[in-house]
């Protein structure tokens, strides 16, 4: 059986969250040889549950949605994925490996929602640097880094600093740079956060086109719309708790219900469907389940799952 390119069993945080600021005047004498009028401070700590008991498991090749309003636990997600937060339980592998070792990350790329770059850097700059970072260098970090830019449509500004690059610009050379070691999973939080409409059309055909040359992405999006685009499956957290996951076509589709579309069909053809559109010349070009939309499924899920 193939390794799946992630893989996630069990897997729960639990973060301390200090609440509670106790504030105390010592006495003359204390104990400690503190003189009066120090003051001392005590913290209290309640746990909140980040991700509970989530099972995920994204085959290669694939483009995955992890979807979820503000506080649903997918960045937490994604950090233990790559290994940057430890579980409180559960395990997460990468293409068969442990994500908590050095090695599985060899095979990722990451952009996070808000990549930090040296903005005094051109934009080849940026990719020699972070592909020497990777082990690339002379001719072969060269010609990678002339392949992202013409990928990420930034040839034309390889030479500008990154301080004079727009937002999207700057998401795009965020990409080239998670890109530069040829990496087989990649993953993005947020990648369209703060891009104009032109800027996230330009990333979703960048994702479509990864997609077609074989790389596994994982990302979070709250574009709803967009995803429904992009992404083969998604999985909907709510509270931490992934409420819905699957398929796109089969998450949407309205059961019970069935779309006819047909070409040159006349009212009464239309009145009697059942019976005459096989015998017409009606030509039926589709036969579909109705269905809803992702927006419409999320608001769902997720009002059911804080219900719960």
């Amino acid at each position: 059986m193939t390794d799946a390119a992630v893989a996630v069993r069990g897997l729960t945080k639990v973060f301390p969250v200090p609440f509670h600021r106790q504030w105390s005047r010592r006495k003359p004498r204390d104990i400690d040889g503190q003189p009066e009028g120090v003051t001392s401070r005590e913290a209290s700590y309640q746990s909140v549950v980040a991700v509970r008991d989530l099972d995920l498991r994204i085959e290669p090749g694939e483009v995955y949605g992890l979807l979820g309003p503000n506080g649903s636990g997918k960045s937490t997600t994604l950090k233990i994925i790559l290994g940057l937060v430890s579980p409180t339980r559960g395990q997460t592998e990468i293409f068969g490996r442990d994500s908590s070792l050095v090695e599985s990350r060899e095979a990722v790329g990451f952009l996070p929602e808000n990549p930090y770059f040296y903005k005094y850097l051109t934009g080849e700059e940026t990719l020699r640097f972070f592909g020497k970072l990777c082990g690339l260098s002379g001719a072969r970090l060269r010609e990678r880094a002339d392949q992202l830019l013409e990928l990420v449509g930034l040839t034309n500004a390889r030479d500008r600093r990154l301080s004079t690059y727009s937002k999207g610009m700057l998401q795009r050379i965020g990409l080239a740079q998670a890109l530069i070691h040829e990496p087989k999973l990649l993953v993005l939080d947020e990648p369209t956060a703060g891009v104009d409409p032109a800027g996230s059309r330009d990333i979703r055909n960048l994702i479509v086109d990864l997609k077609r040359r074989g790389i596994t992405v994982l990302l979070s999006s709250h574009l709803l719309a967009q995803a429904q685009e992009i992404c083969d499956r998604v999985g909907i957290l709510a509270d931490g708790v992934l409420v819905c996951e699957g398929r796109l076509e089969e998450l949407i589709a309205i059961e019970n219900q069935t779309e006819l579309v047909l070409e040159n069909a006349s009212d009464a053809l239309v009145d009697q469907i059942k019976t005459l559109a096989t015998s017409s010349n009606a030509k039926l070009i589709a036969r579909r389940r109705s269905t809803t939309t992702l927006e419409r499924l999320f608001l769902d899920a997720t009002s059911e799952g804080s219900n719960k």
